[in-house]
């Protein structure tokens, strides 16, 4: 396949810190297309990690941290920081990674990262109690060239070669010639969200999604806008019963795909109805079809504005089935949410 080639927003700024000029020409990570996993030579495997994406920028003896969606997290992973100016401070760098937190069982946990994401100055205590990895997989610029037009081995090679093995910056391995089912089935009994499959001589686009990296994920996972919520009962009756999910057609319309009640803590409910109260709408955002709203009541309609993890069995085109709450994104915005696989 012959990849389009545009790398102008692969540099280092040219100003350090970053000024807001600057910060908007942080380049967004290169994004993967579902699918099955191609079993061929020409592919390598990665594991794919359930975290927050990360773009790592180092210049001089500062390093930075930024979203997917291009804002700056720095704040929050003063450990990351840390770890990462002490092994590369004093190189021009730009890294492509992903921030985990893991259970004692050793298995990436989206809900306890969770604790430490949404915390914009964590303190001693809580950095102890979730202490987070960032894993790199790829590179952007080195020395401060653009890399983005090499390819995947070459870009691999260059990051293996900054030895970055030691906890909490360490860089991941990949296979060559091993089975993607046995793969697949590795990362199931780890724990792991699945794995993503990268051709051997595809190059870096960033903000792009391309069918040269291709995920195959064990749960199936989708964002959603937070449309509304639903009355609850019982336990439920002082927050909500469901929230009212939703995401954009191909037109670019807001669409109801379902709605979410399982998968909260009592905290988490108490927070999510906080900050539901803060945004309420009188008008609705689309229409709902009698019965399909979970439970009974009239939905009490919000801006859309807070983007939502989903774990889901499959969705139907008429909605997804056997949706869980795994918690709230900062790092995704509403224009970005799209329908389910």
């Amino acid at each position: 396949m012959a990849p389009d080639r545009d790398h102008s927003r692969g540099r280092l700024p040219e100003h350090w810190p970053l000024s807001p000029a600057d910060r908007a020409a942080v380049p967004a990570p290169m994004l993967a297309t579902s699918g099955r996993p191609p079993d061929a030579p020409d592919w390598a495997v990665e594991m794919k990690w359930d975290g927050v994406r990360a773009i790592v920028i180092c210049s001089g003896a500062d390093c930075r941290l930024y979203s997917r969606n291009r804002r700056e997290i720095t704040g929050s992973y003063p450990d990351l920081v840390t770890a990462l100016t002490g092994h590369l401070g004093g190189r021009d760098l730009m890294l492509d990674g992903e921030i985990i937190a893991q259970t004692p069982a050793g298995a990436p946990s989206f809900r306890l990262l969770q604790r430490r994401m949404h915390v914009a100055r964590p303190g001693r205590a809580l950095i102890g109690a979730v202490p987070v990895q960032l894993f790199l997989f790829d590179i952007l610029t080195d020395a401060g060239a653009d890399v983005t037009g090499l390819t995947y081995l070459d870009r691999r090679d260059r990051l293996q070669a900054l030895a970055l093995d030691t906890a909490p910056v360490q860089t991941p391995p990949y296979w060559v010639g091993a089975p993607a089912d046995r793969l697949l089935t590795a990362a199931r009994d780890n724990g792991l969200e699945g794995i993503i499959s990268k051709r051997l001589d595809s190059t870096y686009h960033p903000g792009r999604r391309s069918r040269s990296w291709i995920k195959t994920p064990i749960r199936k996972t989708t964002e959603a806008v937070v449309a509304g919520w639903t009355a609850g009962t019982g336990s439920a009756g002082p927050t909500f019963g469901s929230l009212i999910l939703a995401a954009h057609d191909a037109d670019g319309r807001l669409v109801h795909i379902g709605n979410v009640g399982t998968g909260f803590t009592t905290a988490a409910r108490r927070a999510l109805r906080a900050r539901l109260d803060e945004i309420p709408r009188s008008e609705a955002l689309f229409p709902l079809t009698p019965g399909r709203f979970g439970r009974p009541g009239t939905p009490h309609w919000v801006d859309p504005v807070l983007v939502g993890d989903i774990e889901y069995r499959e969705y139907t085109g008429e909605g997804l089935r056997h949706p869980s709450w795994r918690g709230l994104r900062n790092d995704k915005t509403p224009d970005e949410v799209g329908m389910p696989a």
